[in-house]
C-alpha cells in the first residue's frame, strides 16, 4: 500500500469526514474551513519559522549591501565577509526554506483529499474507529457546490493572495543607493518581488476557476490565516528603513 496514502492522506481525510461527523449542520465546507485551522495550527511553529528567517535576511539587508560595497571588486572577501555576517547574527540563509519543505508533503496529501475525496466512494478510507455518515454533501452553505469550479471563490483566492504577497514585498533601496554596484543585486530582486505582487494573484484565479471549489475554499482560508501569522510575525520583526548615506 502506499506509504504517502496511509501517513498522510488517509488521517487528513478521516479528520475532515469526524469534524463533517462532529460539527452541526453537515456542511462540508464548514468541515474544511476546520480542516484547514487545524493543519495551519499544527504547522504554525515551522511556518512562522521561516518568517522569522526571512524576516532577519530582511533585516540584514543594510548591512550586506555596505559588504557588497566594500568588497565589490573582491568576490573571495565578499564570500568571507557574507559568512562572517551570517556567524555574527546567527542567521542561516537556508533556515527560511527547510521548513516549507518540511510542510510540502502535508500540503500535497490535503490537495489529494480535497481533489478526490468529496464523494461517496473515498468513504472507503475510513479508519472502523471513524463513523460513517453514508453519504457526503457537497455543498457549502446549501449552495456553493464544492466538487464544481467556483469562480468567486478564485477570485477570493486571488484576492487574499495579493494581500498575502504584498506582504512580503521587499521595498526598493533608495535611488542614490541603487546607483551604487553592491545594491544592484536587490534593486532588481524587490523590482522581481513587486512584479510577483500582481503575477501570483493572476495565476491563482487562472488555476482556480477550474479547480474544484473545496480546494479554493481551502485556498482562500489558509491565504487568510497566513495574512494572519505574517501580520503577527512582521510587527515584532520590523524592517530597518534602507539610509542613503551607505
Amino acid at each position: 500500500m502506499n506509504i504517502f496514502h496511509v501517513l498522510l492522506e488517509q488521517p487528513i481525510f478521516n479528520t475532515l469526514i469526524w469534524l463533517y461527523d462532529t460539527i452541526p449542520g453537515a456542511d462540508m465546507g464548514i468541515a474544511i474551513i476546520a480542516l484547514t485551522i487545524v493543519i495551519k495550527l499544527v504547522l504554525w511553529p515551522l511556518t512562522g519559522a521561516s518568517l522569522k528567517s526571512q524576516r532577519a535576511m530582511q533585516q540584514l539587508q543594510p548591512k550586506l549591501d555596505a559588504i557588497k560595497i566594500q568588497y565589490k571588486d573582491d568576490k573571495d572577501g565578499l564570500a568571507k565577509a557574507m559568512m562572517a555576517l551570517y556567524a555574527t547574527e546567527k542567521v542561516n540563509p537556508l533556515s527560511s526554506c527547510l521548513p516549507l519543505l518540511v510542510q510540502l508533503p502535508v500540503l500535497i496529501a490535503l490537495y489529494r483529499v480535497l481533489h478526490v475525496g468529496l464523494s461517496d466512494a473515498s468513504l472507503g478510507m475510513l479508519y472502523p474507529f471513524v463513523h460513517n455518515p453514508g453519504s457526503i454533501s457537497e455543498t457549502f452553505l446549501g449552495f456553493i457546490h464544492l466538487s464544481k469550479p467556483n469562480a468567486p471563490l478564485a477570485i477570493a483566492a486571488g484576492l487574499f493572495q495579493f494581500l498575502q504577497t504584498k506582504m512580503l514585498i521587499v521595498k526598493r533601496p533608495p535611488k542614490p543607493l541603487r546607483e551604487k554596484t553592491g545594491a544592484k543585486d536587490e534593486d532588481m530582486m524587490a523590482t522581481m518581488t513587486q512584479s510577483m505582487v500582481y503575477f501570483t494573484p493572476v495565476m491563482t484565479i487562472v488555476i482556480g476557476w477550474s479547480l474544484p471549489g473545496g480546494l479554493i475554499l481551502y485556498w482562500v482560508i489558509i491565504s487568510v490565516i497566513s495574512i494572519l501569522q505574517q501580520f503577527l510575525v512582521f510587527k515584532k520583526n520590523p524592517i530597518p528603513e534602507p539610509k542613503t548615506d551607505v
